[in-house]
């Protein structure tokens, strides 16, 4: 499905039955980064095999000298074949995982190089602060021939690392090179949300040392070494909105199977202001269509609403009657999506850092679009089950980078879709 020339195809549908929530792809894909700092064997449940990302990772791991096997769909047996090796040389698809994966290849053999992340330069934003903690660590990180580099023959020491802002991905990889640094790494102004609490869930099965002080600081003691474990990685939290809306913009009934509430208060509490009939049972919720009213939202680090997220909250609102201002504190700016939905007749603006929306109760009509990233995909998907006529979407392999099983669990709940590659 890694195909840029493939387009999806979506008409019109109401959702409805039951969907059960697959394994979160923020928190999977730093599992398996994890399986690089033991040499026994890693077992993953309700693992998202669909997942063109995790799919990318699994090849990665592989070209190190691990070995993996499937059980189902769900499963993941990763055992190591071979002593792993320092250098990831690898030509397809980076991921931006791969800053994971040079933390734990460290942490562990004390060398490492992989591809940059998406061929940006050294000490931009973007990985810079990952940078900052190996070296923290005693690592010497350097680039070279769009590699990203970096060695610690006498391994790594614990340190105090001060994360500049509060980043998911840095404070991940603090917690991986920590886990195999001699003595006491503290991470401050980490960012303590759901996937990073299920990672250290992991790493202590695994035998690492870790305590959580909230959203000030996390202490990691440095062990030996760590061991093979078992774990069931969390529900997609993100897969669980994109259906919620689902059901709710195409006046459908769904039932969502394994809803993770109590990672998502605050997004909820704001759905549920906005009109969201939301009944929870034991282990699942289901969701009932109706009438949408505007949103009023701004993104940030947890326990706030996830950045990824405002793209589905910008299909909501644009079933809405008025007008939804959506600003995004966490990256400024990251609109563009709500250009490709103007082509299927979103109104919308952009007054400084803010979009507004200005619904009209639905009311979009089927068009080509083209899927800029993950999420905006999905809202494109679903704006398209209830615009007239058929939409278009283009580069639709960034929906399954992050959706797994998308088009069979859009299937079973009463959609039709078509993807095509050019000459079928």
């Amino acid at each position: 499905m890694n195909n840029p020339e493939q387009v999806l195809t979506i008409t019109p549908a109401r959702l409805s039955g039951a969907v059960r929530l697959s394994g979160a792809k923020n928190a999977a894909l730093r599992h398996l980064a994890a399986s690089l700092l033991t040499d026994q064997p890693l077992v993953l449940h309700n693992y998202p095999a669909g997942l063109l990302d995790a799919q990318i990772h699994v090849e990665m791991l592989e070209e190190l000298g691990k070995h993996t096997v499937l059980h189902g769909h769900d499963c993941i047996a990763i055992t190591e074949a071979t002593t792993p090796g320092s250098r990831l040389d690898w030509s397809g698809r980076s991921i931006r995982n791969t800053l994971l994966i040079l933390g734990a290849l460290v942490a562990r053999t004390g060398d490492g190089a992989v591809p940059l992340p998406g061929g940006c330069k050294l000490h931009e934003r973007r990985y810079d602060q990952h940078v900052m903690l190996l070296e923290c660590l005693g690592a010497e990180v350097w680039e070279e021939q769009g590699m990203l580099c970096a060695s610690a023959p006498r391994g790594l020491t614990g340190a105090d690392i001060h994360l500049r802002i509060r980043s998911t991905g840095a404070t991940e990889n603090a917690l991986l090179a920590g886990s195999l640094a001699r003595g006491v790494t503290r991470i401050w102004n980490p960012h303590v949300r759901p996937e990073i609490l299920d990672l250290i869930a992991l790493l202590r099965k695994m035998g690492a040392e870790i305590q959580v002080f909230g959203q000030e600081h996390i202490a990691i003691t440095g062990s030996e070494a760590l061991y093979g474990a078992e774990h069931p990685v969390i529900a997609d939290n993100m897969e669980a909105i994109t259906w919620l809306v689902g059901a709710a913009i195409t006046g459908g009934d769904i039932e969502i199977e394994g809803f993770p509430t109590e990672d998502l208060d605050v997004v909820l509490a704001h759905l549920k202001a906005a009109g969201a009939r939301l009944y929870h049972g034991e282990t699942a919720v289901i969701v009932r269509g109706g009438p949408c009213y505007p949103l009023e939202i701004s993104t940030g680090p947890h326990p706030g609403i996830n950045s990824d997220v405002q793209p589905i909250l910008a299909a909501w609102a644009a079933h809405a009657r008025g007008e939804s201002r959506i600003v995004d504190l966490r990256f400024p700016g990251r609109y563009a999506y709500a250009e490709e939905l103007a082509r299927m007749g979103l109104q919308h603006e952009i007054k400084g850092d803010m979009l507004c929306i200005h619904g009209q109760g639905g009311g979009l009509n089927g068009a080509e679009v083209r899927a800029l990233d993950l999420r905006a995909g999905a809202a494109q998907v679903l704006c398209g089950l209830t615009a007239e006529g058929e939409t278009v979407i283009h580069d639709a392999w960034q929906i399954f980078r992050g959706y797994d099983r998308f088009l069979e669990k859009l299937t079973a709940l009463g959609a039709s879709s078509l993807l095509q590659s050019p000459g079928e």
